[in-house]
């Protein structure tokens, strides 16, 4: 029997993927438990459309992250610290302050966990700090840190 399958199932299927099964199998259990429905024509079209939709949340997603990896690449980040004679500072600028001065600066939520600073920021000057915007895309911020 072919069978739509509406949950995963360990190792079975994932959601929304059509299988052939055992009918003693798909009966007793799988459609029992609604953890699957019969693969009929009217099924096999809805899950088509969820798929379709599925993808263009997923396309919406990506151009959403393009525009403001556009929008991130053309601001600069102002922050100030206290620094010493050589432009080392005392401390360092961590990704959750270049988040909150985003924020409250520009008006951009981003996530302190997607700025990929691998070390903290300990000089003075400007610094481009990745951003995580979606898996496939990536951009830039550009930090200038001045000294208090």
């Amino acid at each position: 029997m072919k069978v739509i399958f509406t949950a995963d199932v360990k190792g079975k299927g994932k959601k929304g993927e059509i299988k052939n099964v055992n009918d003693g199998y798909a009966r007793n259990y799988l459609l029992k438990n609604n953890l699957a429905v019969e693969a009929t024509k009217g099924n096999m079209q809805a899950q088509k459309a969820k798929d379709a939709k599925k993808e263009q949340l997923a396309q919406e997603e990506v151009d959403e992250a393009k525009k403001l990896k556009e929008t991130l690449a053309d601001l600069e980040v102002k922050l100030t610290a206290k620094s010493g004679d050589s432009g080392r500072l005392f401390g360092s600028i961590t990704s959750k302050q270049i988040a909150e001065e985003l924020k409250k600066s520009h008006n951009i939520k981003i996530d302190k966990r997607k700025i990929e600073l691998d070390d903290p920021i300990r000089t003075l000057g400007y610094t481009d700090v990745p951003v995580k915007l979606h898996p496939d895309v990536t951009g830039n911020i550009r930090v200038h840190v001045e000294e208090k």
